[in-house]
Parts: C-alpha cells; sequence; structure tokens
C-alpha cells in the first residue's frame, strides 16, 4: 500500500468527514475495515519535526464533562502525528485557577507512553484564568524545546469565558513566533476565541464537539502552512460554510408593571416599571468548515444491479449485493431456474403507461433474463403485450437460446391503446400456451405460468378473465404498484403471488422475488415428504372464538396438501390459552379425513395466553416418541397467534429450535417483526397476515416454507429420541440410548432390577447363612472322614 493511500485511510478513519465526490453514505466501513484503517494509522502519520503544545481548560465553566470531551480530542488527534523525540513532539498544560505543566515535551519516549500519561490527566476546577496559562506558556511551556526553526503550536481547549485580561498574552505567544489555534468546549464565547487566535480565524478556530471539522481542519492548515503534508496524493482541502453554535443568556422585555417607588405624605408613590426576564438560547454563527476530498473507485459506479459499492481506499472497494446475486465487484446474479414451468410475461404497453414506463419494463425483463436464464435452463418463456388488444410477441419455448429471447425483448415495440388486462388475460389462455408437441401427440404437461407486468388500471373487468385463467390451471403473479393492491389480488387470487413496486426504476430489486414465485408453483403440495408436523394454535379470549374458527379452517385446507400416513406425514395439533391442551398427537390418526375431522373438533378455550407455556408443552409432550415422534424424520413446529402472549417464547422457542425443530410463526394483525423473530428465529420462517380474512392466501406459502426447510439432513439424535433422560448415542446410520434405571429401545420402561456391585458389602444376613453354610460343611467333612479312616489308622 502507497504512502498516500494509507494517509488517506488514516483520514477516514479520523476525520469521519473524508468524503467520496458521489456520497458521504457510501463510506461506511465494517470492523475488518476499520482495524486496517487502524493499523494504516499507526504506520502513516503527520510526520515532522515539531512542537504541540495542549492547553486544556478544566475550569468550573466548562465542566466535567466538556473536559473529558476535550480530552478525547485530543488523544485522537495524537493518532494522527508521528510522536517521537525528533519528529513531533507533544506537552500537555492544564489550567483553572493556576496553569499546571501536566506533561512536557521531553517527558515520554513513544506515543504509547505519551497516551498512558495523557489518561491520568484529571479534571480539576476552579475559575478561568486563560491570560495566566498563555503567559505560563510564554515562561515554561516550551522549555526543554528545540532550536527556534521547529515549528511551534499551541491548541488552546476552552470555553472562552476568561476571567481576567488575555489578549495581551496572546499577542506576545503569537509575536514570538508559535501558531495559536483555538478549539471550542461546550458552549464557547466565540468573539473571544477568534481574537485569540492566529488569523485567519476561520482556518485556526474549530469546535471540539464537531470532531471531524475540527481535526480536519487543523490539518488543512498545517498543510497550506508547510508545516505538515497531511493531505494524501490525488486528494485536495476544500473549505465550505457551515455554522457553529452556542448557549447564551439573552435578556428580554416582557412588559411594564406597576411598582413601588416609595410613598409622598401618607399616599404611596408608584410608577411604571420594565420587567425582563433572562432565558438561555441557542445562537449560530455562520463559519467556514473544512473537509477532504479524495477521488476513489465507487465514482464509476462498478456495483450493478442496484448493488451498493464501499470504498476501502483510494484503489479497492466492495459491493454489497441484494438477495440473488453474486458478491463479485459486478454483483453478478447467481440465480437459476431449478423447476420446471412454461412462463408466458405479459405486458402493459397501452398509452396510459407512456413509452418511457414501457421502456422501464422492458429493462427489468431484460434484465431478470440475464440473471436466471442458462443454455440449460428447463423453464421455457414466451413474450405477449397488450393494450387495447393482444399480439404474442414470441411464443412458448419458441427461444430457447437465452441470447435470441433477450433479443425478442429488445426487439418489443410500444402499442400505444387503452389498457385492456381482462381482454389480454383471456386472450393469452386461450392462445398463449399452444408449445410445440414433445412428441408427435404429446403434449408437455408443465405448470403454466403467466407473469402480468402491469403499471396502470385496467379499463374493462378483470374478475372474470382472471377466474377463467385460473380455472384452467394457469397460475397468475402479478407485477403492479403498490396503489394498484385491490386490483392485482383479484387478478392473481392470492396476495402471495402478488410483487408490488413503488417506481418503475426500482424493479431490479424484485428479481428474486420473481424468480421464487415462478418456481413456487412447480411445488405444490408436500406429497411424498416425510415430516412430524404440529400445529399450536391460539385459542385464547385475544383470538375470540369467531376467530379460532379461521384458524381450524386454516390448519384443515393445508393439511391436505401432506400425504397423512405412518410411513409419510403425521399431524399433532396443541392449542392453548393459558394452559396448552393437545388436542390429538403425532401418531393418533392415520389419514387425512380423521385428521381433518378433528382439527374440527378442536375447543376454544378462552383465557389469557401464553405462547411460551405451548411451547414447552410441545418440547416435552408432542416432540416426544412416546407421543409418535418418529427418529430420523424431520420435525416441524407451526405457531398461530394475534401476538398476545408472547412475552414469555422467545426462550421456549429457542429450545426447540436447538433441539433441532424448525420454528414457524404466523402473526395475525399488527404484531412487529422483531417479535415473531424472536420466535421463528429466521426471516425466512415468519409470515404476517394484516387479518383473519387473510390467512387463506398464505396457505401455499407456508406449505413452500415447510416443505423447503425439511428436505435438510437428519440427525438421529436431535431431538433426542430417548425418553427418562436417556442418553442418544449415534451409531453408524443407527442410534441407542444409554438408559439409567430405565430399559427398553427408547428407555420407556421402568427397570425393577437394582444394580449390582462387586465392592458393596453383602446384606447381614446373607453373611449369616453363608458362615453357617461353612461350619456344616466343615462337619460334614469330618463325619467323612471318621467313617473312611482305616482301623489301623485308628490303632
Amino acid at each position: 500500500m502507497s504512502s498516500s493511500n494509507r494517509l488517506h485511510l488514516l483520514l477516514m478513519f479520523l476525520f469521519g468527514q473524508v468524503w467520496s465526490i458521489s456520497s458521504v453514505q457510501e463510506m461506511q466501513t465494517d470492523l475488518e475495515t476499520i482495524m486496517k484503517i487502524n493499523a494504516a494509522g499507526e504506520m502513516m502519520q503527520c510526520s515532522t519535526a515539531m512542537d504541540i503544545l495542549f492547553v486544556m481548560d478544566s475550569s468550573y465553566s466548562v465542566g466535567k464533562g466538556g473536559f473529558e470531551r476535550s480530552l478525547h480530542y485530543v488523544l485522537k488527534l495524537c493518532e494522527a502525528l508521528d510522536v517521537s523525540t525528533d519528529k513531533v513532539r507533544v506537552g500537555v498544560i492544564l489550567f483553572g485557577s493556576t496553569p499546571k505543566l501536566e506533561i512536557s515535551l521531553d517527558s515520554y519516549k513513544s506515543k504509547e507512553e505519551l497516551k498512558k500519561k495523557m489518561k491520568k490527566i484529571h479534571y480539576r476546577g476552579g475559575s478561568t484564568q486563560t491570560g495566566l496559562a498563555l503567559k505560563f506558556v510564554l515562561r515554561k511551556g516550551f522549555s526543554g524545546g528545540r532550536n527556534s526553526t521547529v515549528p511551534r503550536v499551541v491548541i488552546l481547549l476552552s470555553d472562552g469565558k476568561s476571567q481576567g485580561a488575555v489578549q495581551l498574552a496572546a499577542s506576545e505567544l503569537k509575536l514570538s513566533g508559535v501558531t495559536l489555534f483555538a478549539v471550542g468546549v461546550r458552549y464557547p464565547r466565540w468573539e473571544e476565541l477568534r481574537k485569540l487566535a492566529s488569523s485567519p480565524s476561520d482556518s485556526y478556530v474549530f469546535f471540539a464537539e464537531h470532531f471531524s471539522d475540527a481535526v480536519n481542519g487543523l490539518f488543512t492548515t498545517l498543510t497550506t502552512s508547510s508545516v505538515c503534508t497531511a493531505v494524501p496524493s490525488g486528494c485536495k482541502v476544500e473549505s465550505y460554510p457551515c455554522v457553529q453554535k452556542t448557549l447564551e443568556t439573552v435578556k428580554e422585555l416582557q412588559g411594564n408593571f406597576m411598582c413601588w417607588k416609595g410613598s409622598k405624605g401618607y399616599l404611596p408613590y408608584t410608577s411604571l416599571c420594565p420587567h425582563y426576564r433572562y432565558n438561555k438560547v441557542y445562537r449560530q454563527h455562520p463559519v467556514v468548515c473544512h473537509r477532504t476530498i479524495c477521488p476513489e473507485p465507487c465514482d464509476s459506479q462498478p456495483c450493478q444491479n442496484g448493488g451498493t459499492c464501499i470504498s476501502e481506499g483510494l484503489e479497492k472497494y466492495r459491493c454489497e449485493c441484494p438477495a440473488g446475486y453474486g458478491s463479485d465487484p459486478n454483483c453478478a446474479p447467481i440465480l437459476s431456474f431449478d423447476c420446471s414451468v412454461d412462463v408466458l410475461f405479459l405486458l402493459e404497453g397501452s398509452s396510459a403507461l407512456t413509452l418511457e414506463g414501457f421502456l422501464h419494463f422492458k429493462s427489468f425483463l431484460k434484465r431478470f433474463m440475464q440473471a436466471v436464464l442458462s443454455s440449460d435452463t428447463p423453464v421455457k418463456m414466451g413474450l405477449a403485450q397488450y393494450g387495447s388488444d393482444v399480439k404474442i410477441e414470441a411464443k412458448i419455448g419458441e427461444h430457447r437460446d437465452p441470447v435470441k429471447l433477450i433479443q425478442a425483448v429488445e426487439g418489443l415495440g410500444y402499442r400505444g391503446g387503452q389498457a385492456k388486462a381482462g381482454n389480454a388475460l383471456h386472450y393469452v389462455t386461450r392462445h398463449g400456451f399452444q408449445s410445440t408437441p414433445v412428441f408427435a401427440d404429446i403434449q408437455d404437461d408443465l405448470p403454466r405460468v403467466v407473469v402480468l407486468l402491469t403499471g396502470t388500471p385496467s379499463v374493462d373487468p378483470v374478475i372474470e378473465p382472471a377466474k377463467y385463467a385460473r380455472d384452467r390451471e394457469i397460475f397468475i403473479i402479478g407485477v403492479a404498484p403498490e396503489e394498484m393492491r385491490a386490483e392485482i389480488n383479484n387478478i392473481t387470487g392470492n396476495p402471495q403471488r402478488t410483487i408490488k413496486y413503488q417506481s418503475p426504476d426500482r424493479l431490479s430489486a424484485k428479481i428474486p422475488e420473481l424468480r421464487a414465485k415462478i418456481c413456487s408453483v412447480d411445488n405444490q403440495g408436500c406429497l411424498g415428504q416425510a415430516l412430524d408436523l404440529v400445529f399450536v394454535l391460539d385459542a385464547s379470549s385475544g383470538v375470540g372464538k369467531d376467530n379460532f374458527v379461521h384458524l381450524q379452517d386454516f390448519v384443515r385446507s393445508t393439511s391436505v396438501q401432506f400425504d397423512i400416513n405412518r410411513d409419510v406425514a403425521q399431524m399433532g395439533l396443541v392449542v392453548y390459552g393459558r394452559r396448552p391442551v393437545t388436542v390429538f398427537d403425532l401418531d393418533k390418526y392415520d389419514s387425512g379425513s380423521a385428521v381433518l375431522k378433528a382439527v374440527g373438533d378442536a375447543a376454544f378455550l378462552g383465557e389469557k395466553a401464553s405462547t411460551g407455556s405451548a411451547l414447552l408443552h410441545v418440547l416435552s409432550q408432542s416432540l416426544t416418541v412416546g407421543k409418535g415422534a418418529r427418529p430420523g424424520v424431520n420435525k416441524a413446529v407451526v405457531v398461530l397467534t394475534d401476538g398476545t402472549g408472547l412475552e414469555d417464547a422467545a426462550v421456549p422457542a429457542q429450545k426447540i429450535r436447538d433441539s433441532g425443530v424448525s420454528v414457524f410463526v404466523i402473526g395475525i394483525g399488527d404484531i412487529h417483526q422483531e417479535v415473531l423473530f424472536r420466535i421463528a428465529g429466521s426471516e425466512d420462517h415468519m409470515i404476517s397476515v394484516p387479518s383473519y380474512d387473510d390467512l387463506k392466501y398464505s396457505e401455499d406459502v407456508l406449505v413452500q416454507m415447510v416443505c423447503s426447510d425439511v428436505k435438510k439432513p437428519v440427525n438421529l439424535c436431535s431431538p433426542n429420541p430417548c425418553m427418562n433422560d436417556g442418553i442418544c448415542v449415534l451409531l453408524k446410520g443407527s442410534y441407542r440410548c444409554e438408559c439409567h434405571g430405565w430399559k427398553g429401545p427408547h428407555c420407556e420402561t421402568r427397570s425393577r432390577e437394582k444394580p449390582s456391585r462387586g465392592d458393596l458389602p453383602k446384606p447381614a444376613g446373607l453373611r449369616r447363612r453363608q458362615q453357617k453354610s461353612e461350619k456344616e460343611l466343615l462337619q460334614r467333612y469330618r463325619e467323612h472322614r471318621r467313617r473312611h479312616v482305616s482301623p489301623t489308622q485308628h490303632r
């Protein structure tokens, strides 16, 4: 890295105001970048032979808070100085009623030693004797200094509210060759500071509260004075108008009031007297501020497709890309279609849209195709345009080469006429999907999708033509402005198939969403997917009995998209108010019809809701082997709630997720997204609907979410299939349970056998029986000897 680049990075870190020509917002850096900048600051600072004295006001008028901010300013400024015995030397003088030399110019050997000394400086209080402090600088401040050729700089940090004469001392100091900067602290008295500082005051008076300007301005002045070259190569310093504020006491006349002036004889003497009030007001002073402007690679806008360019120096940058794009410098798209569908893009080209709006649609469509199409994409696409009439611009599958398809989009001409979307939908339903046969007499049976790009309301009815299309198994995805929400929802029949945009020039950000919605029609239902699924319904008084019926209908409609039987999908249901109730366990029913009836029989509970209690119940009761949960099968929990009773749900939900179970949450009504996120743990597991009537529009979305998530690899020991605190041990393709006090494959049966230990003493009764048996054996042995001994032996 070049020296100019290092210093540029340093200025970015210290000044906070090294602006790019394009935007200040593009200069935000992450932690890693800041660490690099910090390291660059340690290697490259303003390096020259110079003596600097910080004269810090520690009086009562500045206060402890103002003093601490001054000290922070001094410490940060020292980061930009090449502090050493032969380069920049720094000293500190503190003053209140009397001045004191806290750090002399020759009392340390390194920058780290200097910073340690500075951090030990403490606020002292006292009056503001700035004049005495400046006289002290003249006598003792630069003692131990170098020859007169070395620049001497005094940086006074004060609120300018001095007691006593200060002008003479300041003049003598400047006449001696010292450069005097004045940095205002807290609410300064600007007039005094400008008189004290070197001329011109705009280059030597700064505000400590405006840290970036104060540091940047000081280095700008040093650079223009040829004291230190602090401006990176290729950059330039710039002054611009700004304001500085201060708090002043203002005397305001409130009016004339009767007052007593004495008496004349026996009569009181009164008169009208003015009444004043003293108020604290903020006053703004127009001044000149300073900044450094440097060219950077982001000026050329290298990030495409809506990517944000972030500068990392004069030569380096990185792109933050929207979802679906790569993170290379140009945000190259990495989207692709992994589904097989027939898609017909139906573009509005009416006069109400205008030519400009039509060109925005063409640009969006070209970017979409560039992002998702490749030579082996299974999706077949076609183009149509409508105004007063409809024209099929490219038949489905006519252009399998992405380049030719994009050229077909480029060749679309603006038709004009009225916006008759209803007529267009009816026409493309009948004529838009006459694709080439797969074989001589066999047509393909791929899902058929119409993507309607519109910008103005239709002049003809749309509900019946849209229903005509949907009844013929054509999925409609609508892309329309926010103000057409109602009309486009009537066309698609499902708000989840509607994409809304604020302005046509921002359509490119909707590319990943459109791609996902097109492919979602190829994944209807979750048939054939092994799954243990538990629904958790809020049956509290907050939901109400009438709305609880909507929750039941939602579960019933969703359940038919799963293959309910012992070998594929199992479903359980828990309802809750203050306490949870299991309606049926996972292994209760082995058919979809039985589940439908059981969901309809679920009882409304009322009472206050406690979602946390319900989730703990699901974890300890529903998701267990004893209640039908199957090892080796992915599991999911779906919570439906209106948002009440969620205060205690975050920790139980985390426990369920930690056990390997996915948690999905559907929030009905006005619920903060952060609340739902704490339960689901992922934005991809959250659905928000405005009302109970809108629940039905989220059925397909939930099924798609669940089915996509449960295809992940299965951990046989997560959640733990072993009951009664058994320990699950993974084996190759299987598992076993280590039980303690229980037995069975899943530790489900209490063991009646007491564990035996060889080192335990035997019971006393057993010991007595054992001793008695030994005596009997010995007696029998003696009798045996007597019977069989020979007569000669008796003799």
